[in-house]
């Protein structure tokens, strides 16, 4: 059974993180979608690498590496990279790994052959400069998007100036006039800058998660709630066979249906979670599917703030806050 383009965009998104630049991790999902249309089955196996996993990529096959006090060599595995923490774009959110699956999705295949080839050529298209056009090392998974800079710029906080390079579906039709839609879209923004970098994000992953069409604009209003809520059902449906109808609207069957997410849980359901606290302004830190800290931090001050029972778990009175309009 040949692997859904679905999935392959979900594999994506979760491999790539949440410290993504939106224009790469849009143009990563549409060089997946562009090879899927021509019979080749790409997928990103690598996005965002903080300091401290990149330390323990270099760490490998030393005898010693010590970063920020930390001891990261690994002799049991054999040596990958040359680059030290802040010396790879990964480390900025800016590169993408990627490689090719089986017709069924269930095998990776790391053959450098035309289908290979003809992956990174999308990528190009979309911008992309490809590790395999490098003159020394060779480095063929690897696609960047720098705007020019070098490490020592993004580590010292500059931003590239990049673009999309396709016209993105989803901001195809505009059915009422930009002024209304605009006003619509700020009612429940999170701070006074328009374009949030993790509201992208966010919009970003549901689009791809849950083929919802959003405007990745990085403004948070009615149609971002709205596919959040629908979301939040179609997990509850799939996971807990709760059988809602997947309307975006906020009902007693809804509420009903919610089960309590707490500290230690991981999925979809955690992400909406992360996500839904953000919108309303708590941060939980790294939208990364993991109830750690920074949510049950994030949900603690939410509930207090929403005078809820603050018992740092998400149930009923926790999303009902959350989602009812």
């Amino acid at each position: 059974m040949k692997v859904a383009l679905q999935t392959l965009l979900d594999r994506s998104v979760k491999n790539m993180g949440s410290g993504m630049n939106s224009v790469v991790m849009a143009s990563a999902l549409e060089m997946i979608k562009r090879a899927y249309k021509e019979g080749i089955y790409a997928q990103i196996s690598a996005g965002y690498r903080s300091m401290e996993e990149q330390a323990a990529l270099y760490g490998q096959g030393r005898l010693y590496y010590s970063y920020r006090g930390k001891n990261y060599s690994n002799l049991a595995k054999a040596k990958v990279t040359n680059a030290k923490p802040g010396q790879s774009f990964h480390n900025f959110g800016v590169a993408v790994d990627f490689f090719i699956v089986s017709d069924d999705g269930k095998t990776a295949l790391w053959t450098i052959n035309t289908k290979w080839r003809r992956v990174a050529a999308i990528g190009k298209e979309l911008g992309f400069k490809w590790g395999g056009d490098w003159s020394g090392f060779k480095d063929y998974p690897h696609l960047e998007m720098t705007g020019g800079l070098s490490y020592s710029q993004m580590k010292a906080g500059k931003k590239p100036s990049i673009s999309l390079k396709f016209k993105n579906e989803t901001e195809t039709i505009v059915t009422v006039p930009p002024k209304t839609e605009v006003a619509a879209e700020v009612t429940k923004e999170p701070s006074k800058n328009k374009g949030d970098e993790t509201i992208r994000s966010i919009q970003n992953t549901l689009n791809s998660r849950y083929d919802a069409n959003l405007v990745v604009d990085g403004i948070n209003g009615p149609k971002t709630q709205t596919v959040l809520i629908k979301a939040l059902q179609t997990e509850l449906n799939k996971q807990f066979n709760k059988k809602l109808v997947v309307d975006g609207k906020w009902g007693s069957k809804t509420k009903a249906a919610i089960v309590t997410v707490e500290k230690g849980a991981k999925g979809n359901l955690t992400w909406i979670l992360q996500a839904g606290l953000y919108t309303e302004g708590f941060n939980p830190g790294s939208l990364d599917s993991i109830f750690g800290k920074g949510t049950e931090s994030a949900l603690s001050k939410f509930q207090k703030a929403k005078r809820i029972t603050v018992d740092k778990k998400a149930g009923k009175a926790t999303f009902t806050k959350l989602f009812a309009a």
